[in-house]
């Protein structure tokens, strides 16, 4: 034979692998958090069913991890993935119209679902739940939705983070542990849902799981209104939020003094391999202000103001400043050149185009203009500069911002603001939603599915942020994995354990002889030891 015929191709028979990826993990954990048996008992289904309503949302939890698109052909997924081997559930019968009606089915009893599944993830984990974040952001729907059942929370205009103004949005709220991140609650909210009205019936709700129910409750400034923070010290609850304008104005953050501020001892994660001197520091000092209700009996509230200064949030608020002075210098300098041209012939131009620099550029509040018309030419005139004590009162207010609190005084203000500096873990999840887990766009028929999916996709986050945990409690003390971020060492996150584990496979059941799965790599190995799967027994 020839060296040609040795090369030649030849057809062969079409792989029958399936990807098995972390399917077994995802499996593992849903059976941990009992989570098929706890949607089977809040919505039970006949006998004769082929699929329970939780095998469906177990698979469509899978699904999220795993493929984390538009909620479409979840069939051929399923077919290309071990979903049969591993959940039980056949794909021919995970098809829109089964799917449909088990959203339908879990939408009654989100509530009494996601607070049993959270409990029981508390419990088997062993979560810390004595500090809990909250915090509450919009998803953008694509659709008319103009029937909505009046059970479940309605698509409406908003003002979406995405600011896509021209959709529709729902709103969702969550709640993570200062213990690894791990989102224990969540809710979805009408699309123009008030956030300061959620705080109460979210707190109740995190009560009722809570251990210790007294634990400390951290959110953004939205957290702060007189019924909320009545609420929270009526029911022993503590809390942190920044201050927003209207409790802490500028001309009090500006009459600060750095020199009699105490420094905290604070190292921000992204300084951490940084040297000392380049590291940011934090600043604190305190006083106390009164918190008033609309009623004349209402009791006044008395609060801790924790005043912080950030040196990284001084330099980037300066940095900002130069760059849209510098921006707005460009614009007006092009202006003054056009006087008297086609598209500035009159002062009223002149004006309007003023206004329209001084708001794009954003400084209206120290940019001071004189127009006019030049009587000898006809021309329009301009002069400009900027309010220099304007600029300094925003100067002085620089890296400065507050924090308010019914903390005992007993609690440090320093240690007040190490507390608060875990509120990212929330936002931070949020990303993980938007982005690995895409909630967004949502392709659903009524508000009551999309209420439904918005758990499935809580659900997928709650494994997703477990599995992090797990796996950085088995490497402790030791921070970073080695191999796992392109052969290097590196911190794991849930997306990286995902990837690593995206390429392993499964040969499935063939002429009497059982799956088989390729042998691991060792990085693989490694991971499903730390995280105590075994692949090979099915749950």
């Amino acid at each position: 034979m020839d060296q040609r015929e040795r090369r030649r191709a030849r057809y062969v028979g079409a792989s029958i692998e399936k990807q098995l990826g972390a399917l077994p993990v995802i499996a593992d954990y849903c059976h941990r958090l009992d989570l098929a048996d706890i949607i089977d008992r809040a919505c039970p289904i006949r006998d004769l069913a082929h699929l329970t309503h939780g095998q469906v949302i177990e698979a469509l939890v899978a699904n999220r991890l795993t493929s984390p698109a538009p909620l479409v052909r979840v069939t051929e997924w399923a077919r290309e993935h071990a979903v049969e081997e591993v959940f039980g559930a056949d794909p021919e019968l995970l098809n829109d119209d089964r799917i449909g009606r088990a959203l339908d089915a879990i939408a009654p009893e989100l509530d009494r679902i996601v607070g049993s599944v959270g409990a029981q993830a508390i419990s088997v984990f062993g979560l810390d739940t004595s500090q809990l974040h909250w915090d509450m952001t919009s998803i953008s729907l694509y659709g008319a939705y103009e029937q909505i059942d009046a059970d479940h929370p309605a698509p409406k205009f908003g003002h979406p983070k995405d600011r896509r103004l021209d959709l529709k949005q729902i709103q969702a709220g969550l709640a993570a542990t200062g213990d690894g991140g791990v989102p224990v609650f969540h809710r979805a909210y009408d699309g123009g849902a008030g956030e300061v009205a959620q705080v109460v019936g979210a707190m109740t709700e995190l009560q009722k799981m809570a251990k210790p129910q007294e634990f400390l409750l951290i959110g953004d400034s939205k957290l702060v209104s007189y019924t909320n923070v009545s609420a929270m010290i009526d029911a022993g609850v503590g809390f942190i939020a920044p201050a927003s304008k209207a409790y802490t104005p500028a001309a009090r953050l500006a009459a600060l003094d750095l020199d009699s501020a105490t420094q905290v001892d604070y190292v921000a994660q992204r300084d951490t391999s940084k040297p000392a001197a380049a590291r940011g520091r934090w600043h604190v000092s305190e006083d106390t202000m009164t918190l008033a209700g609309k009623r004349k009996r209402d009791p006044v509230l008395t609060l801790r103001r924790v005043f912080v200064h950030s040196t990284a949030r001084a330099h980037a608020a300066a940095t900002a400043r130069a760059k849209k002075l510098d921006r707005a210098r460009d614009d007006l300098d092009r202006l003054a050149r056009g006087l008297g041209s086609r598209h500035y012939p009159d002062e009223k131009a002149v004006t309007a185009r003023v206004a329209a620099i001084a708001a794009a550029r954003r400084v209206t509040a120290y940019l001071r203009t004189e127009t006019g018309t030049d009587p000898a030419t006809g021309k329009p005139t301009l002069r400009w500069w900027f309010d220099q004590a304007a600029l300094d009162a925003e100067t002085a207010t620089d890296g400065w911002y507050a924090l308010l609190t019914n903390l005992p005084a007993t609690v440090a203000a320093a240690e007040i603001l190490r507390r608060y500096k875990g509120q990212e873990v929330v936002e931070r999840r949020y990303s993980t939603i938007k982005g690995p887990l895409a909630v967004a766009p949502m392709f659903l028929k009524n508000n009551r599915r999309i209420a439904a999916l918005i758990t499935v996709i809580c659900l997928a986050l709650l494994i997703f942020c477990l599995i992090e945990r797990q796996l950085r409690l088995a490497i402790a003390p030791q921070t970073t994995l080695d191999g796992l971020y392109v052969g290097r060492p590196a911190k794991p996150t849930g997306r990286l354990v995902f990837e690593a584990l995206a390429r392993l496979r499964l040969i499935p059941a063939t002429g009497g002889q059982p799956p088989g799965i390729p042998r691991p790599s060792p990085l693989q190995t490694r991971l499903l030891d730390l995280l105590g799967v075994d692949p090979t027994k099915p749950r």
